[in-house]
């Protein structure tokens, strides 16, 4: 089969490799389409794992083969593939946790080599401990493949909504309208919250506005405070999500905040970053830091309803489609966007 197979830094080689053999508890999935994530660009970008690896992780397909003690799962199925699933019997989990599970970061979907996603192949793996603990989901006959592969990147960001407790009638400021910006409007939407975005690009700033958000700024507008600060009725934001990783983000979040409110990271931000700030504004003002990372186990089933029952608009944010072989390039446009680049999903 092919594969984009990781080299190092910056090297992605379209390459022949065996397809995986799966044991007697595992499945083979055709992938049909996955998305490209940021963390994969990352994982490209720097060095930060050893190589050779097949990235690749918001992935949708049909199962081509199942092992000899597989239950419930047939060849020809239709599946969204989720490529982790926790231990549910550590302390993290057992304290909901679960991205912090060992389990849940060892254990991954494969194409070959290092466990490491491997949706960016024309097969991947998917191992026992996944198949048993509810890591595929069944794709409805009316929901595309393309749609099917907006399952994971929901429930990471469904994670930071209801980690940060947002409800209906607050207003929660969204830092970048990039893909993951804007499934934070539609879902803050949802939820019966207003969404008010900032981005750098006018196009995403508009896009923020059509997906839903009450109102949208640019980000290097020197009176972005006090416009959202009028608009809601001088108290500031209940939550602010920040989806970008820049210090200046954060900083116009504790200008925008209002008293008792949270700022919640949800980008990672380069290790060599730092940002000082003085602990009496969280004090005095009692603002609440908090981070969300991956997704959550015990959201699956409403992120699967969300998308399968278009609660929100997914397709709204494919911008581009690269065949498996052009990844490089659409690494490329994904780093530099163009006005209309969104979210960019990957055929083999």
């Amino acid at each position: 089969m092919k594969a984009q197979v990781f080299r190092g830094v910056n090297q992605l080689s379209f390459e022949e490799i065996p397809v995986p053999q799966v044991e007697t508890d595992e499945v083979l999935v055709q992938v049909q389409v996955v998305g490209l994530c940021q963390s994969d660009i990352k994982k490209i970008r720097y060095p930060l794992y050893e190589p050779p690896r097949i990235f690749g992780h918001e992935t949708a397909g049909i199962i081509a083969a199942v092992g000899s003690e597989v239950r419930g799962w047939q060849v020809g199925q239709r599946v969204a593939v989720m490529h982790h699933i926790p231990c549910m019997r550590c302390a993290y989990c057992l304290n909901e946790n679960f991205s912090m599970c060992d389990v849940y970061k060892n254990i991954s979907t494969t194409a070959g080599f290092n466990a490491s996603g491997g949706g960016f192949a024309e097969y991947v793996k998917v191992p026992g401990h996944i198949v048993q603990n509810g890591g595929l989901i069944a794709i409805p006959d009316e929901i595309s493949f393309e749609e099917a592969s907006f399952v994971e990147p929901t429930n990471c960001c469904l994670k930071a909504v209801k980690k940060a407790q947002i409800a209906p009638g607050q207003t929660v400021l969204i830092t970048g309208a990039g893909p993951i910006g804007l499934m934070f409007v539609m879902l803050v939407k949802y939820f019966g919250a207003k969404a008010i975005a900032t981005d750098l690009l006018p196009s995403r700033i508009e896009k923020a506005l059509n997906v839903g958000a009450e109102a949208a700024f640019d980000a290097r507008d020197p009176d972005l405070a006090a416009k959202i600060h009028a608009i809601t009725d001088g108290l500031g934001v209940d939550v602010t999500l920040l989806a970008v990783p820049s210090d200046k983000a954060f900083f116009q979040a504790l200008d925008c905040t209002r008293k008792g409110g949270k700022i919640l990271f949800f980008a990672e931000f380069p290790d060599e970053l730092e940002i000082p700030i003085n602990p009496n504004i969280l004090y005095r003002r009692e603002i609440d830091l908090m981070g969300s990372y991956s997704s959550s186990y015990r959201l699956q089933a409403l992120s699967a309803d969300i998308v399968f029952h278009r609660r929100i608009d997914v397709s709204a944010l494919i911008s581009d489609r690269y065949p498996l072989k052009d990844l490089s390039a659409a690494v490329e446009q994904a780093i530099a966007p163009s006005a209309d680049t969104y979210k960019i999903l990957i055929y083999p």
